[in-house]
């Protein structure tokens, strides 16, 4: 039972719920009807409905129009660090896999040249990959790695890790990145791609890799934001 004190009710509430589905409900599962959770917990239905207000919108639980209110998918949290998809997944338990979308050769855009510092006339290898996790998709890369660091790299198995196959079969091993996260809405191809609603909300990467002081990729990345999270540590300026 929830007792008055300090602590608001609803939100001695939504402790609880969001423990119960940490310890004990599985992505999907239903949540008991409001009036239950009043005759449970010994709180009112205003209660009951402002803690699972709270879940919706902190995206751990998932309502749906005339069925109940369900535990939603836990989404990746992935801390912001220097990783491929590969290692990023199986590190968080996800099983990775990769749908190579376009692979090509041939002169980037102005904005990838500049990025990778090459000559305007210089090729690099596009690659877009459609990247999932347990089966889910959860990314988009779209990428460019210059021809003098990666020749005949189309022959390769690009279903696996690139950051693994620019150290073991080129030599570049990547150290270090530029990189900028912002958000936009899916649009038509996106939203197909990654499985969302047209206009819905997801995280945009802009990336420059380097392997000492060698570019080695430029790449744009989508994460869909109700699968991944981006956790970071932050301290005071020295």
């Amino acid at each position: 039972m929830i007792a008055d004190g300090p602590v608001p009710k609803h939100e001695q509430l939504r402790a609880l719920l969001e423990q119960r589905c940490a310890d004990g409900l599985e992505p999907g599962a239903a949540l008991p009807s409001e009036r239950q959770l009043c005759d449970e917990y010994g709180v009112s239905r205003i209660t009951v409905r402002e803690a699972l207000r709270q879940l919706v919108a902190e995206g751990t639980l998932v309502r749906i129009r005339g069925k109940g209110t369900f535990v939603a998918d836990r989404p990746a949290r992935s801390q912001l660090h220097l990783a491929s998809f590969h290692e990023d997944m199986r590190r968080l338990g996800r099983a990775p896999s990769t749908v190579v979308l376009q692979t090509e050769l041939r002169v980037p855009p102005p904005s990838t040249t500049a990025a990778l510092q090459i000559r305007a006339a210089d090729k690099a290898f596009h690659i877009k990959r459609l990247r999932l996790a347990d089966g889910v998709p959860i990314s988009i890369d779209d990428a460019w790695y210059p021809q003098t660091v990666a020749p005949a790299m189309d022959r390769h198995d690009l279903t696996q890790s690139i950051y693994d196959l620019l150290r073991t079969e080129y030599g570049y091993a990547i150290d270090h990145a530029e990189q900028s996260i912002g958000a936009i809405s899916a649009d038509g191809e996106l939203a197909r791609l990654l499985g969302v609603p047209a206009g819905a909300p997801i995280l945009a990467f802009d990336r420059t890799a380097f392997a000492g002081g060698t570019r080695v990729e430029h790449s744009y990345s989508w994460y869909r934001s109700d699968r991944y999270r981006v956790q970071m540590t932050v301290t005071e300026a020295g």
